[in-house]
């Protein structure tokens, strides 16, 4: 059995992000209980030098997108358009908050999923030596599709989604490894 670049980037990117969206709200549930605004999550942070939380989820969210769009061939959106603040744009460039509150967030993830959900296996299939450019911090790093989808594109994704899980966690949400794992994709043994 043979796995498809389409299978190995669109449905895991769809699915993480729909497991962000869970995190989220139930974030926001916790605030509402515990009585604090749910906006102070927004800016936790687990280091002084790290992005808060809804940068982490914009990168996941915005990183998702782009690289589904690299994968198959896509023209990238402009990398100062509000509704693709993050992915290809570095350090050097100053990030809009584009979505300051849970439902902005959830907006986001929503959006980047219509997107991912939008593309077609034909449009990604195929393309494990595309060769695919990322620039960040003035350089340009040219990979080829599938070191780019395995070694790139993926762990940034779990990275950023993982880095708002803890965040969240720290933050004494009650999360657990399923929030972050989503719904048990297992065959039952019984």
């Amino acid at each position: 059995m043979t796995i498809s670049m389409y299978q190995a980037s669109v449905p895991v990117f769809v699915r993480m992000l729909g497991n962000c969206g869970g995190i989220l709200k139930k974030a926001e549930a916790h605030a509402v209980r515990a009585g604090f605004d749910p906006a102070a999550l927004l800016e936790a942070r687990l280091a002084p030098d790290m992005f808060p939380l809804h940068r982490q989820v914009q990168i996941a969210a915005d990183g998702a997108r782009g690289a589904a769009a690299r994968l198959a061939g896509l023209a990238l959106p402009d990398p100062e358009a509000e509704d693709f603040a993050v992915f290809n744009r570095g350090i050097q460039h100053r990030f809009r908050d584009t979505a300051s509150s849970f439902p902005g967030l959830a907006a986001r993830l929503d959006a980047a999923i219509a997107t991912l959900e939008s593309l077609r296996p034909e449009q990604i299939d195929g393309s494990e030596a595309r060769l695919i450019d990322v620039t960040m911090g003035g350089r340009t790093r040219r990979f080829a599709g599938l070191p780019f989808l395995l070694h790139y594109a993926l762990p940034n994704l779990h990275f950023h989604i993982a880095m708002a899980y803890a965040i969240l966690r720290h933050a004494g949400v009650d999360l657990g490894k399923q929030d972050f794992e989503g719904p048990p994709v297992y065959a039952s043994l019984s």
